[in-house]
């Protein structure tokens, strides 16, 4: 009888395996139907309004930017933009007057005129979001202030830049989404890791199918954040994590990894589940070095997430800014003939029919199982140099930014309104990639549930067919 039920079993499970990919799929599908998931409302588009996948809007021979937010990363950003050619800085804006003239000073430095200051209030970015001579808003505040400040500049005829996370809750995302629509205005979030050189290099290999179909990707924000916590203008982001469970700054891992598997340009996201572990570091901090009271601290040491999408593939997002460990954003590409990782060590797996002769003769030395040898790998990174690396990179060293990207993501931003072309990350990516603060904490919160998540095209997810970077022609 045993062996009986056990050939029944095998037998079952060859008929499994036996199933065509369509078939196995729809069964996966009737099988996560069954599942108890939490969703959340996904409002009806207003009339008369439309989406902006791929919006165009006309060239700017000259773009006029303001900048709100002059702390951390606002100067930096101002410097960058001195750079830019084509560029006027117009306004400049904080609450600290100081920092208002530190980068007047910036500008000076440069031979640029002095821009109009705004400072001294809580709401003086608003007139600066009022003028009618200036195109950009480029945002760089306190995560909490970011939606309300892009939300008023679109209302206001003002493209809009935001640093990240740009929305931290389903309502303001929403809220966003529906005001770009509506004003059919540029909402782009200041995603930086996506130009990354080994991450750019990487999505150019994945689009030439060097690693096949692209099934998993990872990504993290791994990075202990303890001796960075007083810089922060009245203690914000350490507050931010002791009231808020969940992934609360995914879009470093998110972006790139969206990005290699077209995420709403042929595939979507359609559910996450979330854990973490319990918060120990950070209440030590605050105990030990601050004689404060920890209690009620709620972002956990180590949040996991999983992601699956409408055509099968995973994802896998980190996130710990306390653990004392190396810096790491964790970044994976797995496809069906290769393999990329940029942590904890840089490299490149493929089958040996992946690799050009030109780049490796000796094919025996190559297996699938291990990373192609440096110079192998240097000679992929150098064939494969993403366009844009191509013709940036050798400035964007020198101005810097995070080793250069912040200077290619700026300046992508700059090109692509001067030649009205779609930007590189549009409303939706800056969605998608800022929904898991709300949606991994609602996981987490009702025991490690899988939630869904909302399709924040409405339905328009594989209207564009593929992830590209426009160029002029």
């Amino acid at each position: 009888m045993k062996k009986l039920v056990y050939s029944l079993f095998l037998f079952s499970l060859m008929c499994n395996f036996a199933l065509p990919l369509n078939a196995q799929r729809a069964k996966v599908r009737k099988t996560e139907a069954k599942v108890k998931m939490i969703t959340t409302p996904v409002p009806v588009r207003p009339a008369g309004q439309k989406d902006v996948l791929g919006l165009v809007t006309p060239k700017m021979d000259v773009v006029r930017v303001g900048f709100i937010g002059l702390g951390m990363r606002g100067p930096g950003a101002v410097s960058r933009f001195t750079y830019l050619k084509g560029v006027e800085i117009k306004g400049l804006c904080d609450l600290h007057a100081d920092r208002v003239e530190k980068c007047q000073q910036i500008l000076k430095k440069a031979g640029l005129p002095e821009a109009t200051g705004y400072s001294g209030s809580e709401d003086a970015w608003k007139k600066m979001c009022d003028r009618k001579d200036i195109d950009l808003i480029y945002i760089a505040t306190d995560w909490k202030h970011h939606a309300e400040m892009m939300i008023y500049a679109m209302e206001h005829g003002k493209h809009v830049a935001c640093e990240v996370p740009a929305a931290m809750t389903l309502k303001e995302i929403w809220d966003v989404i529906n005001t770009a629509e509506r004003t059919q205005k540029h909402c782009m979030q200041l995603e930086n890791c996506v130009y990354d050189f080994f991450e750019l290099t990487t999505l150019n290999m994945a689009q030439k199918g060097v690693f096949g179909d692209i099934l998993y990707t990872e990504g993290s924000y791994i990075h202990n954040l303890e001796e960075f916590w007083p810089s922060y203008e009245g203690d914000w982001r350490l507050k931010y994590n002791k009231e808020h469970r969940g992934d609360v700054y995914a879009t470093h891992g998110m972006g790139p990894a969206c990005q290699l598997l077209d995420i709403h340009r042929g595939d979507k996201m359609n559910y996450l589940v979330s854990m973490d572990s319990d918060p120990v570091s950070i209440p030590n901090y605050i105990k030990n070095v601050r004689k404060e009271d920890p209690n009620g601290f709620k972002n956990g040491q180590h949040t996991m997430t999983m992601i699956r999408t409408e055509k099968g593939k995973t994802i896998h997002i980190q996130h710990d800014v306390a653990s004392p460990r190396p810096y790491s954003r964790m970044y994976q590409c797995t496809g069906t003939k290769g393999f990329a990782q940029k942590y904890p060590v840089e490299g490149y797996a493929l089958q040996s029919s992946q690799v050009d002769s030109s780049i490796t003769p000796n094919h025996e030395d190559l297996n699938s199982h291990s990373f192609v040898p440096t110079e192998v790998k240097d000679a992929l990174m150098k064939k494969y140099k993403h366009p844009i690396h191509v013709e940036l990179e050798e400035t964007a060293k020198k101005v810097g930014g995070h080793g250069g990207m912040d200077f290619i993501m700026d300046y992508r931003l700059i090109y692509c309104l001067q030649n009205g072309l779609p930007l590189d990350m549009d409303v939706y990516d800056l969605a998608e990639w800022c929904c898991l603060a709300p949606l991994t904490a609602i996981s987490i919160e009702n025991g490690s549930a899988p939630v869904a998540i909302p399709d924040f095209t409405r339905g328009n997810w594989d209207k564009i067919k593929g992830f590209r970077h426009a160029f002029a022609k």
